[in-house]
């Protein structure tokens, strides 16, 4: 009866001929992934520096005496409502990560859960996705005893469920071709038109894959990722889209209701991939730099910026100070907790 041989051996012991990876593979692999990191560097630098010049462009025409007198004169109903959309917003996104919490199954309390949702949103807006996403999350979390996979798992299906969103609603507006470009930039209005339907299409197969995929779950790097059911996945998507739409609320809000609601969403959705684009911690002038670019010809530039400026103060600045309380306090208790455990 033959004997089975191993794929890489022939009879005698001796190694079948075949190619191998030899360290000349290796460096080539190497100098392919170092020519990747410098081109994908440059290309960034060059989009952040077209954005800083489109900044210091729109600031050198900006009348910033009227900016000034239109912050004085907002009503304060007006800030009032934008500061309860502010709240509402960060509600919807601290509830991300309760879709985690029922996919990892840990049992840390739901207020517990939403304050770090919270409080790694707040310095995700404001330091970048890294310190505040990541590293704010990873800390927390672990204090309050979870393992890192869980943590990764948790920190993945809230980003997830945050650009699901998105992505549905940028695609519906990209893709009825009703943002005109202006004709400086790289992107035309039909690529943007492309970009739309290719994030619908991403969306449906998203959603099509929890409802119908006979595979349920895979092992990447020795965590198991598993697709979650249609309902958890309409859930995302729900949650997400509400909360890109509460955030254009607060814009609309303090702009006074001077644009239509639908231009101020498609806006805002330009504006958020072209933050994430350049990297820049809250987007800080890019943000500014896409709403006078693709607004300052229908509203006048005074009254834009200075709603930007509030918008910066309500949804940013204001809620970094109140995760840093939160934060503090945790901390505060973390170590009270660990010096009673040391004493018991």
């Amino acid at each position: 009866m033959p004997t089975l041989l191993h794929p890489k051996t022939l009879p005698g012991g001796q190694p079948r001929a075949g190619r191998q990876n030899g360290p000349s593979d290796s460096a080539a692999t190497t100098a392919r992934q170092r020519r990747w990191a410098v081109l994908r560097k440059v290309l960034t630098w060059a989009f952040f520096a077209l954005v800083i010049g489109m900044v210091a462009s729109q600031a050198r025409s900006v009348e910033w005496g009227q900016v000034g007198q239109a912050l004085r004169g907002y009503p304060a109903i007006t800030l009032a409502l934008a500061g309860a959309l502010a709240l509402l917003s960060y509600l919807l996104y601290s509830s991300f990560d309760l879709f985690g919490r029922a996919y990892t199954g840990h049992r840390l309390p739901v207020p517990t859960v939403m304050g770090v949702g919270f409080i790694s949103y707040a310095f995700n807006l404001n330091l970048g996705a890294l310190v505040g996403g990541v590293a704010f999350r990873l800390r927390l979390y672990s204090r309050l005893g979870l393992e890192k996979g869980q943590i990764g798992q948790i920190l993945g299906l809230s980003v997830l469920t945050n650009w699901l969103g998105y992505c549905a609603l940028a695609g519906a507006v990209f893709s009825m071709g009703r943002i005109e470009v202006p004709p400086d930039w790289k992107i035309s209005s039909g690529a943007l038109q492309v970009l739309g339907v290719v994030l619908v299409m991403l969306v449906a197969g998203y959603l099509a894959a929890c409802a119908w995929s006979r595979r349920r779950s895979w092992q990447v790097r020795g965590h198991e990722l598993a697709l979650p059911s249609l309902r958890v996945a309409l859930l995302q998507l729900a949650a997400s889209s509400a909360n890109w739409l509460t955030i254009t609320g607060i814009v609309y809000v303090l702009l006074q209701q001077q644009l239509a609601y639908p231009v101020v969403v498609a806006v805002l959705l330009v504006a958020a991939v072209a933050g994430v684009l350049t990297h820049v911690p809250a987007g800080l002038g890019v943000l500014e730099a896409v709403f006078i670019a693709l607004l300052g010809g229908q509203v006048a530039q005074g009254p834009l910026v200075a709603a930007l400026v509030a918008y910066r103060a309500i949804y940013y600045l204001a809620p970094l100070l109140i995760a840093a309380v939160m934060y503090a306090r945790l901390e505060a208790r973390a170590r009270r907790t660990a010096a009673q455990a040391a004493q018991g």
